[in-house]
């Protein structure tokens, strides 16, 4: 839906601009500009929601957000200095050579609250999937947690985008396959699957993007969107076929 380029775009800037400037970008700084493009797509996203009653528009409109973040992110990484271009490129095309163990753990700090935040949500998400009026039947805040679920979203994939840069489907299809998989869509036992799924599907990625063509190491962005796109796809057209 976006969010993802527009927390690369912020911190792309963030990082044209401190090394441009001889400063070095710490990885508060990094998260709070990433928070801060993901609320942004998230915020464009949420005002054409309330002008459009079709999904598949929403889905184009986020589609669309993400070229546009994309072609601004080529365009200042364009115009970045020599020397700060090939790291900027490396980043924005998503990788993991970059991480460090102080990363990890300024990512913990932020993911794991998070990630407990949306546990605690996971009854009222339970509730949201049978529809808004049904959540609000039975207790739901329906407003106060739109907005929860709109700042754990942008904050879990702020950080993500931060240190390795946007990765492709991972938010797609990992879900599908965990539902698939546990035969469940209930949210206290997805959630946890999509953790697990999540960083099993990325390993996997990262191994192949940098053994199958070594020493030349891929994106991991391109190997995920290799094995996520036609998961995606195979099972939108499973659930076509299964509402005939």
């Amino acid at each position: 839906m976006g969010i993802s380029s527009g927390a690369k775009l912020a911190v792309a800037l963030t990082m044209v601009v401190f090394l441009n400037q001889g400063l070095l970008t710490n990885s508060l700084t990094l998260i709070l500009a990433a928070f801060a493009g993901a609320l942004a797509a998230m915020a464009f996203v949420l005002a054409v929601s309330r002008r459009v009653n079709r999904m598949s528009i929403l889905v184009i409109c986020g589609v669309m957000i993400g070229y546009i973040c994309s072609a601004v992110t080529d365009i200042v990484v364009a115009f970045a200095q020599d020397s700060n271009i090939v790291n900027l490129h490396n980043w924005s095309q998503g990788s993991f050579s970059g991480m460090t163990w102080g990363n990890v753990r300024a990512a913990a700090g932020i993911v794991l609250p998070a990630l407990a935040a949306a546990f605690f949500l996971s009854k009222p998400m339970a509730a949201y999937q049978m529809g808004e009026q049904y959540a609000r039947s039975v207790g739901v805040d329906v407003k106060r947690f739109s907005r929860a679920l709109v700042l754990l979203s942008s904050l879990l994939a702020a950080c993500v985008t931060a240190f390795a840069g946007p990765i492709s489907f991972v938010g797609i299809a990992v879900p599908h396959l965990v539902k698939q998989l546990l035969g469940s869509a209930r949210p206290l036992y997805v959630l946890p699957g999509c953790c697990l799924g999540g960083a099993a599907f990325c390993l996997l990625c990262d191994l192949i993007a940098r053994s199958l063509f070594a020493p030349t190491e891929l994106s991991i962005s391109s190997v995920t969107a290799v094995f996520g796109a036609p998961v995606v796809i195979g099972l939108l057209i499973r659930r076509q076929e299964g509402k005939r």
